[in-house]
């Protein structure tokens, strides 16, 4: 909100849980709102994806789009839809679907996985936020033991990038630049999430990385992006993941740089050539 008076914009906070989709009369509507008018833009700072479709549905233009959202939210679908790009990913397997009412028991993937990947290996479930969902897995017994545990949950396994062991980069994207960026480390953890306990300090990205930063958010039809780059072992970024709706406020302390304010500017701009305020 304070971001937006600076810019002389009238902004409402609405709650995700306040407006809800609903479908009547075979149509789109929107549950919650009926005294309120639709706004010109909204800055969707959520994942729920029935809300933003409905939003769109009704002509509303979101920021980000309900479309990228989706394709960040699924680990799974953004590696796919980076891939035949340039883009620089650990070697990744796509888990198979197999759901626990199919009786499926056949296990031979597991051995492709391993064949391709190898030991030490990451599994990251395809929903997920903060780390929580990524498992170092050191064998065979963990790796089995760990699908057991996870059941039927969409599944993502990758190559571990030794050489970025507990550490990372955060760059934060606002249309086709990097607005704030920060290196995080742990030493606890292979993973270098705030969540999970990593610090951070602020990080000067090199051409490299940002290009890499850049170009993910505009393949993903990002207007901004949290992108996690790790370092290859030959010095040269490699991408983690992308977030559509990275948290700002880790970012916002650690290198004293309030990315909500390129992030409403970027938006002003493009609803002043759109012409809808």
């Amino acid at each position: 909100e304070e971001s937006a008076r600076r810019l002389g914009i009238d902004a409402t906070v609405v709650a995700n849980h306040s407006v809800l989709a609903m479908i009547a009369k075979g149509k789109s509507a929107l549950l919650g709102v009926s005294d309120l008018p639709l706004p010109d833009f909204a800055l969707f700072w959520d994942k729920d994806l029935y809300l933003a479709r409905a939003l769109e549905q009704r002509g509303v233009r979101l920021y980000n789009a309900a479309s990228a959202i989706a394709l960040c939210e699924d680990k799974g679908r953004t590696y796919q839809t980076l891939a035949d790009h340039g883009v620089r990913m650990p070697t990744t397997v796509l888990g198979p679907r197999i759901d626990a009412w199919s009786g499926v028991v056949d296990d031979r993937y597991y051995e492709m996985v391993e064949d391709v990947i190898g030991f030490p290996m990451v599994i990251k479930e395809s929903f997920g936020s903060f780390g929580s969902q990524v498992y170092l897995i050191e064998d065979r017994a963990a790796m089995r033991a760990k699908i057991a545990e996870l059941g039927a949950r969409p599944l993502v396994f990758q190559e571990l990038i030794a050489s970025s062991f507990g550490r990372d980069l955060r760059l934060q994207v606002v249309g086709d630049s990097v607005v704030a960026a920060m290196h995080r480390t742990s030493t606890q953890d292979f993973r270098a999430n705030m969540g999970q306990g990593a610090t951070a300090k602020p990080h000067a990205p090199t051409p490299e990385q940002a290009a890499l930063a850049v170009t993910c958010a505009q393949i993903l039809g990002a207007d901004f992006a949290g992108v996690d780059i790790l370092f290859g072992a030959d010095g040269e970024p490699v991408l983690c993941e992308v977030n559509a709706n990275a948290h700002l406020l880790n970012l916002r302390d650690c290198t004293g740089i309030n990315a909500a304010d390129a992030m409403l500017a970027h938006i002003a701009t493009q609803m002043d050539r759109q012409g809808r305020r």
